[in-house]
């Protein structure tokens, strides 16, 4: 049978991958959730927008006689992973994580760690303080309860509503970011604690490091819970995954 992929994509993860796949001459489509104005550009065909749960994944899967399923979107898109592991349970279609491992606490961070976006919020009661707030333009109007503080938001795209914080300051920049940079960035606006996702990966990380030189707290917010999947870490993982049907992994699920 002739691979026919559909890459869940969205992250650096799914681009290099997506390049792969298209270098190994791979047909397939990746699919973006639209949340995101620009999306990079990939050598493979493109659809925007959801599918309608995982009922509708998985008649996606069918009507488009897909055989595989590469799940290489952003730690934090629970709903989707999720919706992916039920679509493949629904069509017997194989499906993989394209993951990459959380970050952990090095020699000099200050990390309090929360569970979720409401564990962050709950922290951030109390006197004003000049956050980097690197959560993504979807959870800003989460952060309304405390309006008190300075907040610094970069964001991949311009928001489409004018963020409910009264002192605030928009960066537009897509990443990756370097530390130097980032330093900088911090210094400029007096930051005096950052709050993250536990994102992953190296696109992200310079804030992360740059907080670590400036000696900064960092909310850091954990994952989300994601049903078991097979999993791997990189896009060679996943076309060995394709052309043998096995994980060349020790992170399989």
């Amino acid at each position: 049978m002739t691979p026919k992929l559909l890459i869940l994509g969205g992250t650096m993860e799914s681009t290099a991958f997506c390049n792969a796949a298209a270098e190994a001459g791979l047909d397939g489509t990746v699919s973006f959730a639209g949340r995101v104005d620009r999306p990079v550009r990939q050598p493979l065909p493109q659809r925007v927008g959801g599918f309608g749960g995982a009922a509708g994944l998985a008649d996606y899967v069918r009507d488009n006689a897909i055989t595989h399923v590469i799940d290489a979107t952003h730690p934090f898109a629970a709903q989707m992973s999720t919706n992916a592991v039920e679509a493949a349970k629904m069509t017997g279609v194989p499906l993989i994580a394209l993951t990459r491992a959380p970050w952990v606490a090095q020699e000099g961070d200050n990390w309090t760690h929360v569970p979720d976006i409401e564990g962050a919020v709950g922290i951030l009661n109390g006197s004003p303080r000049r956050v980097m707030l690197a959560v993504g333009r979807m959870h800003l109007a989460e952060f309304a309860p405390n309006p008190q503080h300075f907040y610094l938001l970069r964001l991949v795209d311009p928001p489409k509503e004018t963020p409910p914080f009264p002192d605030h300051h928009v960066l537009v920049s897509r990443g990756p970011f370097t530390t130097a940079d980032d330093t900088d960035l911090m210094r400029d606006h007096n930051i005096d604690l950052v709050v993250s996702k536990n994102a992953g990966g190296k696109g992200a990380y310079a804030k992360i490091e740059a907080a670590r030189a400036l000696g900064l707290p960092v909310i850091m917010i954990g994952r989300p819970d994601i049903p078991a999947r097979p999993e791997v870490s990189t896009p060679g993982q996943v076309l060995d995954w394709i052309r043998t049907g096995h994980l060349g992994t020790d992170r399989g699920v």
